[in-house]
């Protein structure tokens, strides 16, 4: 019984809930059961509430029993993101010099998801400060992939799509700068969607202007994702980039003929990035795929010149302003690429940050160009499948060296500072078993765009159904 409610999809799970089939309790204590089961052998959930969560769920079917209307995810369990803050729940950041801290309050992701009944059950792990798109730090340790856990589940979101993948909660909140929310949930087999900036309204936001991380959801499918998505998008008065639609809409069915769609097709964005034969040799079949929907498939790339310089320069100067007065106060405590982030951000100029600004601008509008011509732009997610958990980064890709923590990543940051909306469907996998994922772009706001296309592709293939092997 437990299997069956950990798997269900989390509209099953939310409609069983208010017809009374099954009681918040139930299947809040499946969950904290599989979290139980599994979790040693992934270490995706670092702080467990079971006494709390099964408090709510009792207040939740109580609630549900009196009459009172409930929320769109009553009685669903979530562990939240460990750079999100909780009210009276640990949140780490993944670095020691949090490790003891419990905020007083929700941001504004929790807040929203509580609010429409969701409970919280835990906490998943991040890399430290959410610094690169492999899950580890010196608190919890690394976080291992479901499908080989000699294997990376990615970052910075590792634990929450980790978690999904192995059934210990059915939606999961995270958060993308550089591929964050992407890249697990291409190495997980699970669905992650990089909002367009202001989507997902965020506070506390100390630079409450910048466009270049965004939060938004993880899910097992597309029509999860968006139905977590309509909870979370929306106006909020504190967020000076918060889109005005309100987020309802996105529960919508995501049905639709995807005849005549114009598809862009691009192994690498025109040189911009070098990508793992496994990789392109799991993705290059699905392209006929979408020719049986009745797309048109082209090979084509919009023009991201600058794109690589944007991020880095934009990301530094976050860095520094984010971190830079921790590493002031105790350089010994940060990681080694967290420092040399920062120091990058310690020699830009006035003068770099407004050449940065100037090419920003200038892509933004050569890809509204190209949306002009195109309804979505495919490509990969990662540009390497899943790799051993005991390496920070990949160092070398099919032969090219990557120099940084950052060079394995250019698939998805470059992406990142398009201002797009970018979409990580599962879509096949290595010959030894790991997932790949395939990106799906949109023009600016289009996130209702990239789900459709992505449930017309996750129904004619069925490539997320393929479960972890961790109960064989």
């Amino acid at each position: 019984m437990h299997e069956e409610i950990t798997y269900r999809s989390a509209r099953e799970l939310a409609r069983m809930l208010r017809a009374r089939e099954v009681s918040a309790r139930e299947v809040v204590g499946a969950h904290l059961d599989r979290i139980a089961a599994v979790n040693p052998a992934v270490n995706a959930v670092v702080t467990v509430c079971a006494e709390r969560a099964m408090a709510e769920a009792a207040a939740a079917d109580e609630r549900l029993a009196s009459g009172a209307g409930v929320g769109p995810l009553h009685g669903l369990p979530i562990a939240h993101k460990d750079t999100h803050e909780t009210a009276g729940v640990r949140t780490t950041f993944g670095s020691p010099v949090f490790a003891d801290h419990v905020p007083e309050r929700d941001e504004l992701i929790v807040e929203r998801m509580r609010a429409a009944g969701a409970i919280t059950i835990g906490k998943t792990n991040v890399p430290e400060f959410a610094a690169g798109s492999h899950t580890f730090n010196p608190i919890f340790g690394t976080t291992r992939n479901p499908y080989d856990t000699a294997k990376s589940a990615g970052g910075s979101s590792g634990g929450a799509a980790a978690a999904l993948a192995a059934g210990m909660h059915p939606l999961a909140d995270g958060s993308d700068m550089g591929g964050s929310l992407r890249n697990p949930a291409s190495f997980n087999n699970v669905v992650g969607l990089r909002p367009t900036p202001g989507r997902v309204p965020t506070h506390p936001a100390p630079l409450g202007w910048s466009t270049l991380s965004v939060q938004g959801p993880l899910a097992r499918d597309t029509a999860d994702a968006a139905l977590l998505l309509s909870v979370l998008a929306g106006p909020d008065p504190r967020s000076p980039i918060a889109v005005a639609e309100p987020g309802a809409g996105f529960a919508e069915p995501l049905e639709r003929d995807l005849s005549g769609l114009r598809v862009a097709w691009t192994p690498d964005l025109g040189g911009a990035f070098t990508c793992e034969r496994t990789v392109l040799d799991a993705l290059a079949p699905q392209l006929r795929t979408f020719e049986g929907l009745g797309c048109r498939v082209e090979e084509a790339a919009p023009d991201l010149s600058g794109a690589d310089e944007v991020f880095r320069t934009l990301r530094a100067w976050l860095f520094e302003s984010n971190f830079g007065p921790l590493l002031d106060a105790d350089p010994g405590r940060l990681k080694a690429s967290v420092v040399w982030n920062i120091e990058e951000g310690r020699k830009l100029s006035g003068a770099d940050l407004a050449r940065a600004e100037r090419l920003h601008t200038a892509l933004f509008h050569r890809v509204r160009e190209f949306f002009e011509r195109y309804d979505v732009l495919l490509l990969p997610v990662s540009q390497v499948a899943p790799f051993d958990a005991s390496q920070e980064f990949p160092t070398d890709i099919d032969g090219e060296v990557q120099e940084t923590y950052l060079d394995w990543m250019r698939s998805a940051y470059c992406i990142s500072v398009t201002g797009s909306p970018a979409l990580s469907v599962p879509a096949g996998f290595t010959p030894a078993g790991l997932p790949v994922g395939l990106q799906i772009v949109g023009p600016h706001l289009a996130e209702r765009r990239v789900l459709e296309v992505g449930h017309a592709f996750e129904q004619a293939t069925g490539f997320g159904l393929h479960r972890p092997p961790l109960d064989r």
